[in-house]
């Protein structure tokens, strides 16, 4: 114990004006291949499913967050999501939220599967879209400004459910991952749109509205 005057440090606690949200990023899903476009949801979006290696990092997500369960788990509106919340939901009993704010942003031209393929072969616009970092150079693509502003509503909506000095987890997307990361630390657009698939990381959202990036991209457990 520290004597009168003395103060040591501690670990992190999370204050009782605050939410923690777990931003868990989907697991690896399907591959992409030329000619074979994935479905659409309702709202345009590509909406593959986990390949096997997405159901075993959401099995591995599952059992390292079942170990403190969270107040409230919410997923949007594509599958891939669902799916990696599956075993947490098996484990805990906890019915998810669906928060159609943080679903990914919308690639335009390039959705089911089309900016992979068009990355990987280093297409001339999507190495614009790196450097210039707004996703909006796509044809179609959702506006970045419009983008930023869903993101920020959608954690905002999740901390307002989950309540104070509480704990949510959210899975989401990496560009979503990304925005996130970017408001909380007034980083460059892109400093964090690599998250790898079954990631964690923490966010502090506070009742007055400000968010602090608490840990980024963890993959200890898988």
């Amino acid at each position: 114990m520290s004597e009168e005057g003395n103060y040591s440090q501690r670990r992190f606690r999370l204050a009782a004006n605050a939410t923690e949200v777990v931003l868990v990023r989907h697991g690896a899903t399907t591959d992409a291949v030329p000619g074979e476009p994935f479905a659409l949801s309702s709202d345009g979006h590509g909406d593959p499913s986990l390949s096997p290696l997405g159901e075993e990092q959401a099995l591995a997500v599952g059992a390292r967050l079942a170990r403190n369960p969270p107040a409230l788990l919410t997923v949007t509106t594509l599958r891939r999501t669902t799916q990696t919340a599956a075993p947490l939901v098996a484990a805990t009993g906890l019915a998810p939220l669906v928060v159609p704010e943080l679903r990914e942003v919308h690639l335009g031209d390039w959705e089911a599967g089309e900016w992979r393929i068009r990355m990987a072969n280093g297409d001339p616009i999507a190495m614009r879209v790196l450097t210039e970092q707004r996703w909006d150079l796509i044809p179609g693509a959702e506006d970045t400004e419009a983008f930023a502003a869903r993101v920020r509503a959608g954690v905002h909506k999740v901390a307002a459910a989950a309540g104070l000095g509480r704990s949510a987890v959210a899975v989401v997307h990496g560009g979503v991952i990304g925005e996130l990361c970017r408001q909380a630390t007034d980083s460059r657009p892109f400093a964090f749109i690599h998250a790898e698939n079954g990631s964690l990381t923490r966010l502090v959202v506070w009742e007055d509205g400000g968010v602090t990036l608490q840990g980024f991209n963890d993959t200890s457990h898988l």
